[in-house]
């Protein structure tokens, strides 16, 4: 299966027209635009972004040596617009330093786990099917789910599922969890997925899909650290706007959502001490918010690809420089 078929760039139209007008001007001395895809994935946005924009230079960032490699195919007719870079999210600010970029007119996150990753079974994302317990979207680095499960304290455990997965039964499956690891470690998913269904009272087998849903999502943030990554990339990001830019993000559940939704909304707030008469320009807000909450896919998109319903856009343009 080739690249293009194996992912489905999600709410792409929506998020082109909301990076155009940044993407169609020339940057400060006349130069074409840099956008940055802070989440390169397997490329789709990316290849769109570029021909839609021929003007545009753009810098692709993925934390998953195997995922770079294939985009490089995929983007390789772009030639030199075209500069993808090891390197997850919140290394941003580096990476536009070493590459002499001071400011860019467009960033995109994408922050859904990439087809290839969910596709290929020994990357331990998907429950569906038995496959160890990795979830590492750099295999290069750091500890699999696996050693999580086997080695952490129960507390640490329950707060992991609570905190990352929002699951309610979380000292059920963590007692359960412990008592098994002490018998074998865990080693693949399918008997992680058959211990949680045994865990969870009927009720809340009904409900919400897959049972095993909310504790495969806390894992997985859990061993890629996302949400601590997030809290310091987005910021960053906004940062790293020029005047006029645009910052376009995807969020799929509603942790990433909420942090989203902070940083914006603390972006495009005034920070004045209340009462001022006249609000002074240091105080004023840095970014306008282009969309009314978070906007979904419709429903035409869900049909054709399942994995976008869960997917929620936000977006900003950056008004003023930082005081």
């Amino acid at each position: 299966m080739s690249t293009n078929e194996r992912h489905v760039p999600v709410m792409l139209r929506r998020c082109l027209d909301l990076l155009a007008p940044a993407l169609r001007e020339p940057a400060a001395g006349g130069r074409g635009p840099t956008v940055v895809d802070c989440t390169l994935g397997l490329g789709g946005h990316s290849e769109a972004l570029l021909s839609e924009f021929p003007d545009a230079r753009l810098i692709g960032l993925d934390r998953d040596p195997a995922a770079l490699e294939l985009a490089g195919e995929r983007l390789a007719r772009f030639g030199d617009r075209a500069t993808l870079v090891h390197a997850v999210y919140d290394e941003l600010p580096e990476v536009l330093g070493r590459l002499g970029v001071p400011r860019v007119q467009g960033v995109l996150f994408d922050l859904g786990v990439s087809s290839m990753q969910l596709d290929e079974a020994e990357r331990g994302f998907a429950y569906a099917r038995d496959a160890p317990l990795d979830m590492r979207m750099d295999q290069t680095r750091g500890i699999g789910a696996a050693e999580v499960l086997n080695t952490y304290p129960p507390g640490e455990l329950v707060r992991i599922l609570r905190a990352y997965g929002e699951e309610k039964q979380a000292r059920r499956i963590v007692a359960a969890i412990v008592r098994e690891r002490e018998k074998e470690p865990f080693t693949g998913s399918a008997r992680l997925v058959e211990l949680i269904r045994e865990a969870l009272p009927q009720a809340a087998k009904r409900t919400g899909g897959n049972p095993a849903k909310r504790t495969f999502q806390a894992l997985r943030i859990e061993v890629n650290g996302e949400l601590a990554v997030l809290e310091r990339a987005l910021p960053a990001a906004v940062a790293a706007l020029a005047v006029g830019g645009r910052i376009a993000v995807l969020s799929y559940h509603s942790l990433e959502d909420r942090l989203v939704k902070q940083v914006l909304a603390a972006g495009a707030a005034s920070t004045a001490p209340p009462g001022l008469p006249v609000v002074p320009e240091r105080y004023q807000p840095r970014l306008r918010l282009l969309t009314r909450g978070a906007e979904l896919p419709t429903e035409e998109e869900v049909a054709e690809n399942r994995r976008a319903a869960p997917a929620r856009l936000r977006g900003a343009e950056r008004i003023r420089e930082e005081p």
